[in-house]
């Protein structure tokens, strides 16, 4: 009767090892609701995007993916709480590129280290961003804008929502990248910084496609530069592909957990996110709301969220506006 106990443990240790698991471990991520963490307003754009990709997430992990919306503080309210959370990948953060601009531009005012107390996921979802000018200026491309600018410096105007914004660091990479310094003007908005161009009170901007779009499509913009290449308007050039060193920054919106969570989570969320990203109705979509799928694996986020953190860093040096 012994030898008969002993030949079948040892059987189901064997199968348990050649599985891969024990008994206890039968049940896998996930077995309960995904809560993701949206650390701005019900209506915003990433929250728009958020919800259409949780939709299918949790189609695809046959669980719920429940969105929380925890805004303020500029999104580290939200982000602080998933930091805070449990390191078993129930909690999950879906954010802008500002979690980190936030910490290079003042890092006291963030209660987290994004690149220890966060492990960045993957990003999902990018905005371009696009410099126009109003589309009976004399300038029909960068290039001809840039040797005005070398003519008349500081007369170029640029409106964007103010020191700290993303408009405002593509003006410090374009002054970084080619010695001409746009003269900003800032506003407490997007919208605002677009009629200030619409109307001719200055001369160029910094503004999303979305917002753009229409106003191009009907002929009353034209745009110069774009921080990424999409597909609505194939033929503006990126700064790279006029000869710079470096581009322009685009918004993304990108998946965190808490740092600590094991890797066989991230096993199935990343998969499951990049699924869920490029189904025909999330890309559909998003394109609704001004924004493009643009799924980067961990590895290749985290190289640019630190590329561009070091820049922002270095712009807030160089262009007076403080920073440490």
């Amino acid at each position: 009767m012994k030898n008969c106990l002993r030949f079948w443990s040892g059987i189901s240790f064997f199968l348990c090892c050649v599985l891969g698991h024990s008994p206890s471990q039968a049940q896998t991520y996930p077995t309960q609701p995904i809560q993701m963490v949206i650390p701005l307003s019900p209506g915003d754009t990433v929250d728009l995007a958020g919800r259409a990709i949780a939709t299918e997430m949790s189609k695809i992990l046959k669980t719920p993916v429940i969105v929380v919306n925890k805004p303020g503080g500029g999104g580290t309210i939200g982000a602080d709480s998933v930091v805070r959370s449990k390191k078993d990948g129930y909690n999950l953060l879906f954010a802008i590129s500002g979690i980190y601009y936030a910490y290079a531009v003042n890092p006291e005012s963030v209660p987290y280290n994004p690149f220890t107390d966060l492990d960045p996921l993957c990003s999902a979802v990018s905005v371009p961003m696009m410099m126009p000018v109003q589309a009976d200026s004399p300038w029909k491309n960068f290039g001809e804008l840039m040797a005005y600018m070398k003519q008349n410096p500081g007369k170029v105007r640029g409106s964007s929502t103010g020191a700290g914004s993303v408009g405002f660091f593509n003006f410090e990479v374009i002054r970084m990248e080619t010695g001409n310094a746009i003269n900003m003007i800032p506003f407490k908005g997007a919208s605002p910084a677009l009629t200030a161009l619409l109307g001719g009170h200055v001369e160029t901007s910094a503004l999303t496609l979305g917002l753009i779009s229409p106003h191009v499509k009907a002929g009353k913009l034209r745009v110069l530069l774009t921080s990424q290449k999409v597909p609505e308007f194939p033929d503006i050039p990126t700064l790279k592909q006029l000869g710079y060193k470096r581009d322009i920054m685009s918004i993304r919106f990108s998946f965190y957990l808490p740092a600590g969570v094991p890797d066989s989570v991230k096993k199935v969320l990343v998969p499951a996110v990049e699924k869920a990203v490029k189904t025909p109705e999330v890309v559909n979509a998003i394109q609704q709301i001004g924004t493009i799928e643009d799924f980067l694996p961990g590895e290749e986020f985290k190289k640019i969220m630190t590329d561009e953190y070091e820049m922002v860093r270095k712009l807030m040096k160089t262009s007076g506006a403080g920073g440490k």
